[in-house]
């Protein structure tokens, strides 16, 4: 399995389809102070990068660590043809106090944008009073083998979290009205994937 464990913080996504040594990490996750959060979800992924996801889940399991290192000696013990991937949160855009977080939308830029520009467009997404956080990220595949397309733009990633009790189809118009706001702006943000949150699990 290939991993390279830079970052310190984010999200790793285990697919729910390999049952028992993801059951069995999820149990240890469950009492380890380095996990913060575990949620059951249910994942969407854009028709454009479904080739860089071979043989997606439908569900996964997602837990918001804070040291990469710790949380790989639990992953490395699962074996899955699912797709594995983590989200390491570079950059908090901004954050606000939330009860509940709903849904997890990740967006990819093609371009890097400068200091100014990632200003305003952090403040269009702070006007937008169910998103909750909102931060700059890399993602990381996690593989057993060769990746038929390697994704270009793995270190232009934007996750945008939302708070409350919305239905999921209500999110993902929130959160298209989101995009389109910004690119207002001049930043264009690409459909990644979604992560619908059915239950916490911790």
């Amino acid at each position: 399995m290939a991993c390279t464990a830079s970052y310190v913080h984010g999200y790793v996504c285990v697919p729910h389809e390999t049952p028992a040594a993801s059951d069995r990490s999820l149990d240890t996750w469950k009492q380890s102070f380095n996990i913060s959060d575990i949620y059951f979800v249910t994942a969407t992924f854009s028709s454009e990068c479904v080739p860089y996801f071979p043989n997606k889940a439908y569900h996964y399991i997602v837990a918001s660590f804070g040291d990469l290192d710790n949380v790989m000696q639990e992953i490395n013990k699962i074996s899955s043809d699912k797709s594995m991937f983590i989200f390491n949160l570079r950059d908090s855009l901004f954050e606000r106090a939330a009860d509940r977080l709903n849904y997890i939308s990740m967006y990819y830029t093609r371009y890097r944008h400068t200091e100014t520009e990632i200003s305003d467009f952090a403040n269009v997404l702070a006007k937008r009073d169910r998103v909750k956080k909102a931060s700059l990220a890399n993602m990381q595949f996690l593989f057993t083998g060769p990746l038929k397309f390697a994704f270009p733009y793995s270190e232009n990633i934007v996750v945008l979290e939302l708070e409350g009790d919305k239905t999921h189809q209500s999110d993902l118009k929130y959160c298209d009205k989101t995009r389109r706001d910004v690119a207002r702006k001049g930043i264009s943000l690409n459909n990644l994937v979604s992560l619908s949150v059915l239950e916490k699990l911790k």
